[in-house]
């Protein structure tokens, strides 16, 4: 019963998008390009999204895993990436490694999750991106809907440019962040530009996280009130690498250099991190 009150909710929210549709392209000059509404159920549409395998990055304490329902699924309408506690050897482990090849020093990971990329399936140069979405919660989390410049296997991180739509840190459970880096403006070098917002428990109910981005400016939202700007200066790539195509990335990272600056609360676990849909607009030529 619950399961066909669900569906029957989604339908309500999909013919209302529908019929608002026409009235937001018109106003906005937005047209829809590419989205995930998550209406199926099984594994990610594998010809929507690929995955991110092993540890990553920010030396997190999550095991990435790569098409298992466990950590990653769709159902009742939604995507769920779900981290979860439990021991995970790393194939990739070489005993002696430098620690600070994580990658291969860490014989086994306490957590598994998942990181669905977009990856050599679609990337974009300015639109709108969309994503409603609902946050896990408890110390130690720390789900991001964000984007890279495709070129990152040529010109490194920072230099590909980053777009972070939404991060958001357990141990800080009523703020909303915005951040975006670059060769000249990164958190590396103490330069990064960002903002946040408070929201009040928003691991409690969904919420819409959304950045309009054209060649002269980022507009970032929360459920449509703009909360950060970041504007092109016009002094060159280092600045400004936002005139190429970028990728998209959900996932839910566990501890880390942000996320783990508390700790990890044992306890919480398993958490999901819900995604009802993704959507990509651009503006009409």
């Amino acid at each position: 019963m619950e399961k066909n009150i669900h569906s029957f909710t989604k339908l309500i929210y999909t013919l209302a998008f529908i019929l608002l549709l026409p009235c937001l392209v018109q106003a906005g000059q937005w047209s829809l390009v590419w989205s995930d509404e998550f209406d199926y159920a099984g594994l990610p549409n594998e010809g929507k999204w690929d995955y991110e395998q092993g540890f990553i990055r920010n030396a997190e304490s999550q095991y990435y895993t790569k098409a298992r329902k466990e950590n990653a699924r769709v159902e009742n309408g939604h995507l769920i990436i779900e981290a979860r506690k439990e021991d995970w050897p790393n194939p990739d482990y070489k005993p002696g490694s430098s620690s600070r090849r994580s990658r291969s020093s860490r014989e086994k990971a306490d957590y598994t999750s998942a990181s669905l990329i977009t990856r050599g399936k679609a990337s974009w140069t300015h639109g709108r991106i969309e994503v409603r979405a609902k946050l896990p919660a408890g110390r130690g989390v720390w789900p991001a809907i964000w984007m890279l410049g495709t070129n990152i296997r040529e010109v490194g991180w920072p230099r590909c440019g980053e777009i972070d739509i939404m991060e958001y840190v357990g141990f800080d459970p009523n703020t909303i962040h915005a951040n975006v880096h670059m060769a000249k403006y990164n958190h590396a070098k103490g330069t990064g530009k960002g903002s946040k917002i408070r929201a009040d428990k928003p691991y409690n109910s969904f919420h819409t996280y959304a950045v309009e981005w054209t060649p002269k400016r980022m507009d970032f939202f929360f459920d449509e009130q703009k909360y950060f700007t970041f504007e092109n200066e016009h002094s060159g790539v280092d600045a400004w690498p936002f005139d190429q195509p970028h990728y998209l990335i959900l996932n839910l990272a566990i501890g880390g250099s942000w996320g783990g600056q508390k700790g990890i609360d044992e306890s919480i676990f398993s958490q999901q991190f819900l995604i009802d849909y993704v959507r990509v607009y651009q503006k009409k030529q």
